[in-house]
């Protein structure tokens, strides 16, 4: 069995938690890119030829769009989010689901040229529909122990998450973590290119969103030996995907065992409804057979000198104005 790689540690053996709370970037429209035939090569990309081929053609393909645009809409971080520092590539861990490999890059909304070394993160929920670090809480129909009263005050967001306080999609704020599991998490560099890859598996569902996965763009800081240090959080969004998609999962395990109602894309408060720029991901499956494996491609336009650490609104407003000097 292969060694383990520094950046890509065994996904069994990894508890070491750092805390960071940085500020960082990204504001994201979308560019997409339309692939026959690629969804039984997802699980596979990256460790084969066939798989490195397919995901050298979304790059190429990617690179050579103009996929440029205005700032997606920044969405609320959720009260599922931990700042972990989980440098690696597959965050799949212990999970079981649709192998699902996404493809994210991240570019300057001003110049259009790709974002160097700079942070991408993201978090989901498994196929049941439930969240690491807090599966006490379950997804959101009976499941687990609620994460507390609701916090206090105003409210910085409408609810998002399984089992919070105030309706059936979770409650505002941030929920404290009941469990230190870290599967379906991670943060990657991006390269010359502006390229980060991630394996996980596709998301399921809980009570009160669609399916969807969280992101954070971080930029202006540097990765060191305590992780990714300084910088800004410049966009905080999510990823949806397309309802033919989703209703392709529902008959296979173990998405199939999950009994919770779903929420249709169009149904999400959240979701902004603005495709690509509001977070919808560009897919390449098997049509017939899903449970191949999925490609999921997007790319994100951004403001580096941005902060947007998805505190506020969610999707529906206008994205903040770009500064007229971002950095490269």
């Amino acid at each position: 069995m292969p060694k383990p790689s520094p950046e890509e540690p065994d996904n069994a053996l990894v508890s070491r938690l750092v805390s960071r709370r940085r500020m960082l970037v990204m504001g994201g429209a979308a560019g997409a890119i339309a692939l026959s035939g690629a969804g039984a090569v997802a699980s596979a990309a990256g460790r084969n030829t066939a798989g490195a081929r397919t995901l050298a053609s979304v790059k190429a393909a990617a690179s050579a769009s103009n996929a440029c645009m205005s700032l997606t809409t920044e969405q609320i971080e959720g009260p599922y989010y931990i700042d972990y520092e989980l440098f690696r590539r597959n965050v799949v861990e212990d999970r079981t689901g649709i192998p699902l490999l996404l493809v994210l890059r991240a570019v300057d909304s001003a110049t259009c040229k790709p974002i160097r070394n700079s942070a991408i993160e993201i978090w989901h929920c498994d196929a049941s529909g439930v969240y690491s670090g807090y599966t006490q809480n379950g997804n959101g129909g009976g499941g687990g122990t609620p994460p507390g009263p609701p916090p206090s005050g105003t409210p910085t967001a409408p609810p998002d998450g399984p089992g919070g306080g105030g309706g059936p999609g979770g409650g505002g704020g941030h929920a404290t973590p009941t469990d230190d599991l870290t599967w379906l998490r991670g943060i990657q560099m991006t390269d010359h290119q502006g390229f980060v890859t991630f394996r996980t598996v596709f998301p399921g569902w809980y009570a009160g969103r669609a399916v969807h996965v969280h992101t954070k763009v971080h930029t202006g800081g540097s990765r060191t030996s305590a992780g990714y240090t300084g910088g800004r959080t410049c966009h905080t969004g999510q990823f949806y995907f397309s309802e033919d998609s989703v209703t392709a999962t529902v008959g296979i395990a173990p998405y199939s065992a999950n009994t919770i109602t779903r929420m249709t894309l169009d149904e999400d408060s959240i979701y902004p409804k603005t495709g690509a720029q509001g977070g919808l991901l560009e897919l390449a499956y098997d049509k017939k057979h899903i449970e191949r494996g999925v490609i999921g491609y997007i790319t994100m336009a951004v403001d580096p000198s941005a902060t947007n650490a998805g505190e506020g609104a969610p999707g529906g407003g206008p994205a903040p104005t770009a500064s007229p000097t971002p950095s490269a």
